[in-house]
């Protein structure tokens, strides 16, 4: 299911909470915590990446004009180039993690 707009703006929703767990001059490691309801905010990605989600579940990806599921499962990993920009939100009634691989060079 797809909408025009996410279910609630982003004043309504909390943010999503991350924790950099590695940085140096070749990659940045960070794990996402999603409470209910929360969101990343909307980011670009300075980086390709690659995300390995630690719970099963669905989060919504807001691309800025329609809203679209991402069903995804612990352990099963996917990868993205630079530039994505979006908005990550948890519509879950549970907390959502992932760890989120940011490829400097």
């Amino acid at each position: 299911m797809t909408d025009q707009q996410p279910a609630a703006t982003h004043q309504d929703r909390p943010l999503a909470k991350p924790t950099v767990q590695v940085e140096n001059d070749r990659v940045i490691v960070t794990e996402w915590r999603f409470p209910p309801g929360s969101h990343t905010g909307w980011h670009r990605h300075n980086h390709d990446y690659v995300v390995v989600p630690v719970t099963t579940g669905e989060l919504h990806i807001f691309d800025g004009k329609t809203t679209v599921p991402a069903p995804l499962r612990a352990g099963v990993s996917y990868a993205r180039q630079i530039g994505v920009e979006h908005d990550v939100i948890n519509p879950n009634a549970f907390e959502f993690v992932f760890v989120e691989i940011e490829l400097k060079a």
